[in-house]
């Protein structure tokens, strides 16, 4: 009885799990939203505009980003964190984020990189991080829920 006791005791349960998961992707969105303000880590900030194809900023030297999409990583990361108090929130956050960024990656396809229709604005780089966002955010989402309704059936068990 003891051993399962000990084993179960240092397992995080499925709402703490959701909790650091919310935490955690919430504080990286955060910090990449400020990166995005600092020149050096974003090369050619001179050229960074409020938003659209005109802005040449890069965070990283990688990922095109305006104001506008800095801000929409701030918001992001203040989201995550603040929804980390209430994991089926957090796994609302998880699951429309990523379906969010899902939608970003078809739609960074679909427009010209130079259009005017590219408001973000997005290259090939800011493609394939929003597929892998999104895949992974749906994804921890989805784990995470099962998760949770895992854990109160087996409370309701008890």
């Amino acid at each position: 009885m003891s051993t399962s006791t000990r084993s179960t005791a240092f397992a995080p349960s499925a709402v703490r799990l959701t909790r650091l998961a919310a935490l955690v992707v919430g504080a990286v969105f955060l910090v990449v939203g400020i990166l995005g303000f600092i020149p050096g880590i974003t090369t050619h900030y001179s050229d960074m505009t409020f938003a659209g194809h005109m802005s040449h900023a890069k965070l990283l030297g990688i990922f095109e980003v305006s104001v506008l999409h800095n801000l929409v990583h701030v918001a992001y990361g203040v989201v995550g964190l603040a929804v980390a108090a209430r994991p089926k929130a957090a796994v609302t956050y998880f699951l429309a984020g990523g379906v969010v960024y899902l939608a970003l990656w078809i739609y960074g396809l679909a427009i010209g990189h130079d259009s005017s229709a590219n408001f973000v604005p997005l290259n090939t780089a800011d493609n394939w991080l929003h597929l892998v966002l999104g895949v992974a955010m749906v994804g921890l989402g989805l784990v995470l829920q099962r998760k949770l309704r895992g854990s109160l059936t087996a409370d309701r068990a008890m």
